[in-house]
């Protein structure tokens, strides 16, 4: 017997609707990532995409029964490692895609928000790996460095969905262990990630929010933490179009406050005390020294209760209130992290050496994610179930066919009674020969005892 290799029929159910409904592997042509011959770009792509769901790494499955069924080793991480695929596009293309339709979902009153923050990106037991760094980990309540790369990115949310949109894996050029590899096509798409990755976070931030909003996502607010809300930025992104709500720290950044220069523990004195609202402290309206006006709130450290947090926003139009339940949907992104880490293998699953393996596996765990988020949507939101009305109209007007065809069945038969043997067995075998030609699923709509007989 020869094996049915249908490389179509190897996403499970569940996922086979939600990648026709968000046109994953168009996209994935879309953005150029495609093969001229050998196993297709697609089958690849959807091969380790379903690794995860069948609780096994690459090695593992290459090991297991179905090994005869698959591409050999060096297929998937000559895929993986293939730099002049654009995985930044497919990653883009994909996630305006669902963001677009999650839209739709959304009260347009809603705030619809882009929120930035990094992670770590551990490679501890690595020596060889491209471009690897030895970087300190903000995160840790103690003083320590990990081998790896900081993870910046970019994600959408409106609060009950969130859509990762960008990312790029930083390495440094001070405390660099291993450099850029000397095979690298340098007109590829690779190497530009690989010239990125030697650059700061806030010089990369600004084209990140440019590409977003160039593919068409929507959002009024970009959400940070302490480490990006500096002033310049803050400046680069409101000329942008977009406002800031933001963390700050008491740095040596300066706020103007009737012609003087302040710190913000002096603005933190300077501001109007608010009575009746649990938690908020103080209030007020100042501009950054690089002439942005702002508004910067104080509300109490739940952690420390003798302390104060500050948050400014750009948007001076805003209540306290308001700014302080936008800045709350940035937790959106902490949970990302901790659930592509934890849930979908982001840093075990390939152990490559090759930054563009970095790149490639970690575009496809980002797929994972929106793929999950959108059936979660879908599963939750009741505003899906309006489609659910022309499925149920499709199935109503086959029953209606497979019933009239019933009792068209039925009728013959009670007709045929009334004739002599001749006729019946004459009709009966025509009938037989026509039931028989017919195709299965019609065959199934039919009485068993016509199709028996």
């Amino acid at each position: 017997m020869i094996a049915n290799n249908d490389q179509n029929k190897q996403l499970p159910n569940e996922l086979k609707s939600t990648f026709k409904e968000l046109h994953v592997l168009k996209h994935l042509r879309k953005a150029g990532i495609t093969k001229s011959f050998g196993f297709s770009c697609s089958y690849l792509f959807q091969l380790i995409f379903c690794l995860i769901f069948e609780n096994k790494n690459w090695f593992r499955t290459l090991e297991s029964i179905k090994s005869t069924d698959l591409p050999a080793k060096d297929t998937v991480y000559r895929f993986l490692n293939q730099s002049t695929f654009s995985w930044r596009r497919f990653l883009t293309f994909l996630s305006a895609h669902t963001i677009g339709k999650v839209t739709k979902l959304t009260d347009h009153n809603r705030p619809k928000v882009l929120v930035l923050d990094d992670s770590s990106y551990n490679r501890n037991r690595s020596k060889s790996v491209e471009l690897l760094a030895r970087c300190f980990d903000h995160a840790s309540q103690k003083i320590c460095f990990y081998k790896g790369f900081r993870m910046l990115t970019l994600g959408w949310t409106d609060g009950a969905t969130f859509i990762p949109v960008d990312f790029s894996l930083l390495s440094s050029t001070k405390s660099r262990i291993n450099g850029i590899s000397t095979k690298v096509d340098k007109r590829s798409c690779g190497y530009k990630r690989r010239i990125e990755a030697l650059q700061t976070a806030p010089e990369q931030i600004p084209d990140m929010i440019q590409r977003a909003m160039n593919a068409g996502i929507d959002a009024s607010y970009v959400l940070m933490d302490t480490w990006f809300t500096y002033q310049p930025l803050i400046k680069d992104i409101k000329e942008q179009g977009l406002d800031v709500i933001g963390m700050v720290k008491n740095l040596k950044q300066r706020y103007l406050v009737n012609g003087k220069r302040v710190s913000l523990k002096e603005l933190y004195c300077l501001a109007t005390p608010v009575e009746g609202k649990k938690g908020l402290l103080r209030s007020i309206h100042t501009t950054q020294a690089n002439d942005v006006p702002v508004k910067v709130i104080f509300v109490r450290n739940r952690n420390k209760k003798s302390e104060w947090l500050a948050i400014l926003s750009t948007d001076c139009t805003l209540s306290d209130q308001d700014i302080i339940r936008i800045y709350g949907m940035r937790w959106d992104i902490e949970v990302f992290f901790k659930t592509t880490k934890s849930l979908l293998k982001l840093q075990k699953e390939f152990q490559s050496r090759s930054y563009d393996s970095l790149i490639s596996h970690t575009t496809i765990v980002f797929a994972r994610y929106i793929v999950l988020s959108w059936q979660n949507r879908c599963s939750t939101d009741q505003r899906t179930l309006g489609g659910m009305l022309y499925e149920l109209c499709d199935e109503i007007s086959e029953l209606d066919w497979a019933i009239a065809l019933q009792q068209l069945i039925e009728l013959l038969e009670d007709t045929l009674k009334a004739t002599n043997k001749k006729i019946q067995k004459l009709i009966k075998s025509q009938l037989q020969q026509w039931i028989a030609g017919l195709p299965n699923y019609i065959k199934a709509y039919l009485p068993i005892s016509v199709c028996e007989s």
